[in-house]
């Protein structure tokens, strides 16, 4: 586990932790680290909710399936954030999605009803690790509104720019990176692989904007 010490250190669940302070609350949460290989599921649809995770290395993404078999992707979450802990800590009877890695890596399976009571020892820090999660819960939230404002558009077009535009906010840049492939991207916005790369060049010969893989830019007029 100390290999990913600084990467534990760096994310939200773990802010105002020490080094001494976080081995012990790994111990005392029971965390264990579990190495993934690209297309290796980490958390699957309808089992018990009852861990989540944080991703040491590399990047998994959270999809949920629909009854036509079409795969939705909820989101891809990177190094030293969290994933599934709406649904653990809800205590949801079955996990409705589920996390696949999207590369190489590893993450940390935290036991969500270990995380929620206080430990025997009455660690100060425990404390801490509780409201560092329900700052990460209500961010998450805020990031769910903006998706649901990003699939209110009517259409493909609509549903992308609504998206690049929201990324360029966050940035103050006209040039974004999506964190997805073209694959991943049509199914975060939940359309056509095939349409959205017609969409994506058709905007680029209107001169909307220029679009490079995963890099986009949008051209303001």
């Amino acid at each position: 586990m100390t290999e990913y010490l600084e990467a534990l250190r760096r994310s939200p669940l773990f802010q105002g932790i020490g080094p001494e302070e976080l081995s012990a609350l790994l111990d005392c949460l029971g965390g264990y680290p579990r190495q993934m290989k690209k297309g290796d599921t980490v958390l699957s649809a309808g089992e018990p909710a009852t861990h989540l995770g944080v991703v040491l290395a590399g990047r998994v993404q959270v999809s949920r399936l629909k009854a036509d078999g079409q795969r939705i992707v909820m989101g891809e979450i990177r190094a030293g954030h969290l994933f599934a802990e709406s649904f653990a800590c809800a205590r949801a009877d079955v996990l409705p999605v589920t996390v696949t890695a999207g590369t190489d890596g590893a993450v940390l399976l935290l036991d969500s009803r270990r995380l929620s009571a206080p430990c025997s020892a009455a660690c100060a820090f425990h404390g801490r690790l509780i409201g560092n999660l329900l700052s990460v819960l209500a961010e998450k939230n805020l990031a769910l509104a903006g998706k649901v404002a990003h699939l209110s558009g009517r259409t493909i077009r609509e549903r992308l720019l609504a998206y690049l535009e929201e990324l360029s906010l966050q940035t103050g840049r006209d040039t974004v990176t999506v964190p997805f492939d073209r694959q991943a991207l049509a199914d975060y916005l939940c359309v056509d692989r095939s349409a959205l790369s017609r969409t994506i060049g058709q905007l680029q010969q209107e001169g909307v904007l220029e679009a490079d893989r995963a890099k986009f830019t949008l051209k303001r007029r």
